[in-house]
């Protein structure tokens, strides 16, 4: 159940509730939409309860949802919601081409990386400065040497940036680095890390875990928005299955699905999924047919020599000619790229 508090209800009310709801032996999580404080409590009351509630004075309505998750859910709020930085819209008419190497290695790395995807409509360079590798003796990511250089080249480039974050102890320097956040497939069940990224401040990529359930995914997104922050963006990456011609199996489902389910915005990363890059635009045109609000790309100048993933990167000047056969794709759905 949701309660949500009226827009000139104070701190002294919110804390009467919460007080009340903890001695009910229940666990309300405090956030926000914007407008309205909004107090989550993981069942529905009891009709005393609800009259106790509302007795306190300062409530605008409570909400019993039949879904587990409450707040990314299409009954909370049916409009879709769009997520605005820095004048670029995730979740609106334009789709959104996020792309870069997958790990930081180099200033100069990044500055000739960056250059070029600037002039192809590219509106967030991801590069991750920490890397969860399943070899302990691969490489691990630059950390915070890695998101000052990600800063500095900013300075040059002018495009949004995002970077992984694997650890609670990090996302305090992360956000203050970058302008979102990314939690990786390996960590979407971390629920520790996803309540931290819910205080940071920052929007928030939450990528689906390899064997994880769309439902799974979505209660993962909560987590987030209980803790504070509704600047969650879906990120399908594609999951575990029997097949071994690709990495994983892009669930272009779970898109269509999720639509359906809840009001946050979903973007698609191919290049994790494909494992390769002889594929990689195929599966993005896909993921803009069915209506994807983004793309996560992949991308290297040099990938025979990248320290990470460099056979799922595309080069430079092949995203920039995919940016335009994508473009028509877009077009033709009444969106722009």
């Amino acid at each position: 159940m949701l309660i949500k508090l009226n827009q000139n209800a104070g701190n002294e009310v919110l804390g009467l509730l919460i007080a009340r709801l903890t001695s009910l032996g229940l666990h309300p999580c405090v956030s926000s939409d914007g407008t309205h404080t909004i107090v989550g409590i993981e069942k529905e009351l009891s009709k005393e309860a609800m009259k106790e509630i509302s007795s306190i004075g300062g409530i605008h309505e409570m909400l019993p949802f039949s879904t587990p998750w409450k707040l990314c859910s299409r009954a909370f709020k049916k409009e879709k919601t769009q997520i605005t930085v820095k004048g670029v819209t995730i979740g609106g008419p334009e789709v959104i081409m996020m792309a870069g190497p997958c790990a930081i290695e180099s200033e100069e790395q990044l500055r000739s990386i960056a250059k070029q995807l600037a002039k192809a409509r590219v509106k967030v360079f991801r590069a991750s400065a920490y890397k969860p590798r399943t070899s302990p003796y691969s490489f691990q990511g630059m950390g915070v040497e890695g998101l000052r250089l990600h800063k500095l080249v900013q300075q040059e480039h002018g495009m949004l940036i995002d970077t992984e974050v694997m650890d609670v102890r990090d996302v305090e320097v992360v956000a203050e680095h970058v302008d979102i956040v990314r939690i990786g497939a390996r960590n979407m069940q971390n629920f520790n890390l996803l309540k931290e990224v819910g205080r940071c401040g920052k929007p928030v990529i939450l990528k689906r875990g390899m064997s994880a359930t769309v439902e799974e995914w979505l209660m993962s997104a909560e987590y987030i928005m209980a803790h504070g922050n509704h600047q969650v963006i879906l990120c399908e990456r594609g999951i575990r299955t029997f097949e071994n011609s690709t990495r994983s199996t892009l669930d272009l489902s779970s898109v269509a699905v999720a639509r359906q389910l809840t009001h946050l915005p979903i973007i698609v990363d191919p290049s994790h999924a494909a494992g390769r890059n002889d594929i990689i635009p195929a599966l993005c045109k896909a993921s803009v047919a069915i209506g994807a609000d983004g793309l996560l790309v992949e991308v290297h100048h040099t990938p025979d020599t990248a320290k990470c993933d460099g056979k799922q990167s595309l080069l430079p000047h092949e995203l920039a000619q995919l940016v335009l056969e994508l473009d028509a794709i877009a077009r033709a759905m009444g969106r722009s790229l």
